[in-house]
């Protein structure tokens, strides 16, 4: 049974009625960020069903009630002693500090939910229209676990992961796993069509879940590109702006230069004002994309919408037109910039830091500015150029 959703709010209420039907106590889940961003979880825990996440990652945020800092990888911000001490107090058991034993810790744990869970969630990275056959990619097994032991398989994803024939998925599974990992082919790839047949084991009951939630407004518009994505996270993988702030700080369930522009689409452009700056126009996310989305232009054109609709803060404005003023006159540029560069060195003090810098709060709120070490980059180049 295909269920169409126009809003998170309605992937909620479908399941959740889904879960009051088949009188569902525990609910298992793969990883979805389909469901991150519909915060799924919430709206189930608050209807009375127990929720459990079984891929690895996931299931260690969950014990420490923390969101994803990557979509692949969603654990990534956390060491392993992190992780050793977190089973340790959730677990109550003795301390572990290898690998192996806190993955086998892990699996051991959830071996349970899996057999007494009386339905499953999963995400799905395509959809083929031709069978109605959900695909799902994964290295763990636990998608296999979640999609064929519980009796209620629900199958939640967005409207763009659906493609029209088995042939065209072999296309786009050639270019996920090694965009998204570096592997030739994934561990797992479960292809699901369907209610098991009589007598076999599997789900008796089977629902697909689209979710709309912004995505048919990007088409026709100057970010239809993004449809095209398939949440490999190469483009994060490379993004000089990800390695040094991390995921949470994108504030939303997506990060990276994908955040940066699905964030803004999706919940407005005036909620997620900072997202389209973040980057530094390297065009490294754009060079690895495996389907090619110009992801620096659509971060460009949603600047370009913020200031056409002035959403931009007014001292933004004023000194850009400053700064313009000041390019188009090389000589006083310079000038401007040698004592700019001197008189920031000089509030860096010994230290080298500026704690605290005028019209510049923003920043120095919450860190200290490194101050400027030498010359300008016009001088250096100067020098540089007399010397040769």
């Amino acid at each position: 049974i295909v269920h169409w959703a126009e809003t998170a709010a309605d992937v909620n209420r479908i399941v959740c009625e889904l879960a009051a039907k088949y009188s569902v106590r525990k609910v298992v889940k793969s990883k979805s960020m389909v469901s991150e961003e519909c915060a799924l979880n919430d709206a189930l825990e608050a209807a009375g069903v127990q929720v459990v996440e079984t891929d690895l990652g996931e299931y260690i945020l969950q014990l420490a009630q923390e969101p994803p800092s990557h979509i692949i990888a969603p654990v990534i911000h956390k060491g392993r002693a992190e992780i050793a001490d977190l089973f340790e107090e959730k677990h109550h058991l003795p301390r572990k500090s290898a690998a192996a034993e806190l993955t086998r810790e892990a699996r051991e744990m959830l071996r349970s939910h899996f057999l007494s869970a009386d339905m499953g969630i999963s995400g799905a990275n395509f959809i083929v229209a031709e069978t109605g056959t959900t695909l799902i990619v994964t290295n763990e097994g636990n998608g296999r676990m979640v999609t064929t032991l519980p009796r209620v398989h629900v199958a939640i994803t967005g409207i763009e992961k659906v493609v029209p024939t088995l042939e065209d998925v072999t296309t786009l599974l050639r270019l996920l796993p090694r965009s998204a990992t570096g592997q030739t082919i994934s561990n797992y790839i479960s292809f699901t069509t369907g209610v098991a047949p009589a007598g076999e084991d599997g789900p008796g009951h089977f629902h697909i879940i689209l979710l709309d939630a912004g995505r048919t407004r990007l088409i026709g518009g100057d970010m239809q590109p993004m449809l095209r994505c398939i949440r490999c996270g190469a483009c994060m993988n490379h993004c000089p702006v990800y390695q040094s702030v991390g995921g949470h700080a994108y504030g939303w369930v997506y990060p990276g230069p994908m955040g940066s522009i699905l964030t803004p689409t999706y919940v407005g452009l005036e909620n997620a004002l900072d997202l389209p700056h973040a980057s530094t126009m390297c065009n490294q996310c754009g060079v690895v994309c495996p389907v090619k989305i110009p992801l620096p232009d659509l971060m460009r054109k949603l600047r370009e919408k913020q200031f056409e609709r002035g959403l931009r803060p007014w001292v933004e404005y004023l000194g850009l037109g400053l700064w313009g003023w000041a390019a188009r006159r090389p000589a006083l540029y310079a000038l401007l910039s040698g004592i700019g560069v001197r008189i920031l060195s000089w509030m860096g003090g010994a230290e080298k830091l500026i704690h605290h810098l005028p019209l510049g709060g923003g920043w120095t709120a919450g860190r200290d500015m490194p101050a400027p070490q030498g010359k300008t980059f016009r001088e250096l180049y100067a020098r540089k150029k007399r010397q040769s």
